[in-house]
């Protein structure tokens, strides 16, 4: 999956938007109120995204995969940085963006 691809979706989630408060190197995408609910690192190989989660899923994922880590700078509970390296399927990687959102609209 590529950077490309995953944001044309989550683009298409209702009122997503990409923005940059934190500089060039990570794109920030948000719900309409605001809140994040995806950060890609741009350029990095593998792709690496982080998408917040319920707490027990993501230790689950953690637990489960090698390319499922904590949070990159971000709160380890809540969040879970995948590195986008075939381990999980591009499907598992989009269902988590859509809990992700899903998460930050409740």
């Amino acid at each position: 999956m590529t950077h490309k691809e995953i944001e044309e979706f989550i683009l298409q989630m209702p009122n997503a938007r990409l923005d940059y408060p934190f500089g060039e190197t990570t794109a920030v995408y948000r719900a309409a109120n605001d809140k994040m609910f995806v950060l890609i690192a741009e350029g990095s190989n593998p792709l690496r995204i982080s998408l917040k989660v319920d707490p027990q899923l993501g230790q689950l994922l953690r637990d489960k995969y090698e390319s499922v880590m904590p949070g990159w700078h971000l709160n380890k509970k809540h969040w879970i940085t995948v590195l986008a390296t075939g381990q999980l399927s591009d499907q598992e990687i989009r269902d988590l963006v859509r809990h992700s959102f899903e998460l930050v609209n409740e």
